[in-house]
């Protein structure tokens, strides 16, 4: 495996690692609110009471890896109509991240953005934190671009790699969500976990496909750099 200092592409992770505890901003904060959008549109859609649209919600997030991925395969809900009503939450309580913009800003790697997620949310997050411009739309692979299959399927992340030309073997990958740097790991990246007491994102974080483990991005990155500049 190469050596941090020798890694040319970062791949991260949207929700939970552009933002998170160690920014200010705790996943449940942000994510809550898609969670509880989430939880509407399954009691709209379906017609059940909240109780039990949050077990089903629940129940197909940890058997598909996306809630929406069970509801596509099991009820027919239409992809794009999901996403817009999810993801369309105020976080207008989202300050920029100066201190991540400086060391993404001054990091000699190109960057993108890897997302269970839409583009459209990814947008409206790393806007908020004033980081979107390092990225932009090029830059991003959302759910739309993985035809709805999400993360840690190799197709999707075999469609990545081929939508940015970045070779696996020179990339470093960082998640919140363990389990999905697995094939990254087979594929060749360098991976990490930032670490979390998210129960799903804690699930097999034990395993040797983690390559390193962090508490905070912003340190992890200017510690690339330092690297980077000797």
């Amino acid at each position: 495996m190469k050596s941090l200092k020798e890694m040319k592409y970062l791949l991260l992770d949207l929700d939970g690692v552009c933002y998170g505890s160690h920014n200010g901003y705790p996943l449940e904060r942000v994510f809550g609110l898609v969670s509880k959008r989430m939880t509407l549109f399954i009691q709209e859609k379906l017609g059940l009471d909240e109780k039990k649209a949050k077990e089903l919600q629940t129940n197909y997030f940890y058997k598909y890896n996306t809630s929406l991925n069970g509801l596509m395969l099991h009820h027919n809900v239409i992809g794009d109509e999901f996403l817009k009503y999810v993801h369309d939450i105020d976080i207008s309580f989202m300050k920029e991240d100066k201190i991540m913009r400086n060391e993404l800003e001054n990091l000699n790697m190109e960057k993108f953005i890897f997302t269970n997620g839409s583009a459209e949310h990814a947008q409206n997050i790393l806007t908020r934190l004033g980081i979107y411009d390092l990225f932009e739309k090029e830059k991003v692979f959302d759910i739309k671009d993985a035809g709805y299959i999400p993360k840690p399927e190799a197709q999707t992340f075999d469609l990545m790699v081929k939508k940015f030309g970045i070779n696996p073997k020179e990339t470093i990958y960082i998640e919140d969500i363990a389990k999905n740097l697995s094939i990254g790991f087979e594929r060749g990246c360098t991976t990490v976990w930032l670490i979390n007491d998210e129960h799903f994102g804690k699930i097999d974080s034990d395993k040797d496909y983690i390559s390193h483990k962090i508490e905070n991005l912003s340190l992890f990155l200017k510690e690339i750099r330092l690297l980077k500049s000797k």
